[in-house]
């Protein structure tokens, strides 16, 4: 063991009653306000306010794995991830996250042809750092590519995409064993590295640990941390497994998500918590989810989400959640040598209790919304038991999101379809609103078709008007949303929503 590292011995296995099963969304939806912690390379979130909804298409890039993505003080989102070769880094940037699913790419880096940094090359994450940048990847040997191990690459032309990159070696921790995506960040002025490993005496593939970074971003020092050993059964399926941990922060709160299990469709997302004015280098200051935050949904066709990194909105004030996973379930073989992996983002929300939440991985294509009432701030449109209604502290995060796509009648109108309930759409029955399968018929079409107008009470939401029952909107009376006329200042609140 170097001289300069001592382990603790406790890992986090306190729950806080805050992260058990029921994660309520919160009263007046957060946005982020998010400035970004450039020297961290991570989101901090801002003040709680409305968030304005955003807008991508899923997949953001096929094959390509374990993504980060960063956004700097030049204007451009830097993305690097892992390709199915495993024998390179690439990195390509662009100026809205869309566009990076365009943007050119460019390979900064090349496996060794012999020896250490010779095979395996994964999971590499770029940070800016006292005004030049690195790169995190782990690596295995030409003769042994099963002896991965975490390393650094440095440039200190402020456009990564030219200029040198150096090698600065390989990250020293208190084992010389199986190591993997380190990751960094600053809490309160300091800076720390996080990262996963094969400790000596604990049967496990990887757990997750902590230090504060050294004198040089690829050196750490004093006590390292464990953090998580994988020992709930979902953490343990396939491979004992805890790695690609990432950070955000918000409100005094660090979040440290983390991935479990086999790299197929069992592989999820945990959480930890602590408070930033604790001690992060004390395990017990950190609780952990006993649940997964973040999984496979059949429903929605999305399988083995994991290995994420977070990043924020083009106008600042969304937290986006970054990350792959596969459209299909069942694997031929190892999952490594599939190379179907794609990056995906979405939209993160954040609960009442100042968690987040990162609900379930959404459907292929274009990114879902969430309607607030205009009257009852914090209430949102969701269905249960397939009625449409709307409610307050929806804890079942997906049931209150909607794909706004072109309407099933066509004429120019918009249908709502249900995220977790692909299939599904926004219609009235009786001029009651339900959420129903679609069956083809002109007669659903008609009814699960509106006309999105300027908001009836504030031009900067929305309404809806029917398209089969022109004048009448949909709006929310005694919880439940009607399609109704509407002609007072109040019923025309209850018929203004806005998206986020």
């Amino acid at each position: 063991m170097h001289p300069s590292h001592r382990v603790t011995s406790r890992a986090v296995g306190t729950e806080r009653a805050g992260h058990r099963r029921t994660r309520h969304l919160r009263s007046v939806l957060a946005a982020v306000l998010a400035t970004l912690a450039v020297a961290a390379g991570l989101p901090v979130a801002g003040p709680a306010q409305a968030a304005p909804s955003v807008n991508y298409t899923n997949p953001l890039a096929t094959q390509r794995a374990d993504p980060h993505i960063v956004r700097h003080t030049d204007g451009y989102y830097y993305m690097t991830a892992t390709v199915p070769q495993y024998d390179r880094i690439v990195l390509r940037r662009a100026t809205t996250l869309q566009g990076l699913a365009t943007a050119a790419e460019t390979t900064i880096w090349r496996r060794h042809t012999s020896g250490e940094m010779g095979a395996h090359i994964w999971a590499p994450e770029i940070h800016f750092i006292n005004n030049r940048w690195y790169v995190y990847f782990a690596a295995g040997r030409t003769d042994d590519v099963w002896r991965i191990r975490m390393y650094v690459l440095e440039n200190a032309n402020a456009n990564p995409l030219v200029g040198s990159w150096t090698e600065r070696g390989r990250i020293t921790t208190p084992w010389d064993t199986f190591s993997l995506d380190a990751s960094t960040f600053v809490v309160n002025g300091v800076r720390y590295l996080t990262w996963a490993q094969q400790e000596p005496g604990i049967s496990t593939n990887s757990n997750v640990y902590l230090a504060r970074m050294g004198a040089n971003p690829w050196q750490i020092t004093g006590t390292v941390t464990r953090l998580v050993v994988p020992t709930y059964d979902w953490e343990t399926r396939g491979h004992r497994v805890a790695e690609g941990p990432a950070v955000i922060q918000r409100n005094g709160r660090v979040f440290l998500t983390y991935s479990a299990s086999a790299t197929d469709a069992n592989y999820c997302l945990g959480m930890l918590s602590a408070s930033a004015g604790a001690n992060l280098l004390d395990a017990a200051s950190w609780s952990r989810s006993s649940t997964p935050v973040f999984a496979s949904n059949a429903a929605t066709g999305q399988y083995g989400p994991g290995h994420n990194s977070f990043t924020v909105s083009e106008d600042g004030q969304s937290d986006i959640l970054v990350y792959h996973d596969r459209n299909y379930r069942d694997i031929s073989g190892d999952p490594l040598n599939d190379p179907n992996r794609r990056t995906r983002i979405q939209k993160l929300y954040w609960n009442a209790d100042g968690t987040p939440n990162l609900g379930i991985p959404v459907p292929d294509g274009a990114t879902p919304v969430r309607l607030r009432s205009h009257d009852l701030s914090t209430s949102y449109v969701r269905h249960y038991d397939h009625r449409a209604r709307v409610e307050p502290n929806v804890a079942n995060l997906a049931d209150s999101q909607f794909r706004i796509v072109a309407g099933l009648a066509g004429a120019g109108s918009v249908s709502l379809e249900s995220t977790n309930f692909p299939g599904y759409y926004l219609r009235h029955r009786d001029f009651a609103l339900y959420v129903e399968q679609n069956d083809g018929s002109a007669l659903f079409g008609a009814d699960a078709s509106f006309h999105r107008r300027s908001g009836l009470a504030a031009s900067a939401g929305l309404s809806l008007e029917s398209q089969n029952f022109p004048g009448r909107y949909v709006r929310h009376r005694g919880g439940l949303l009607h399609v109704e006329a509407v002609s007072s200042s109040a019923e025309r609140a209850s018929a203004t929503f806005h998206l986020e």
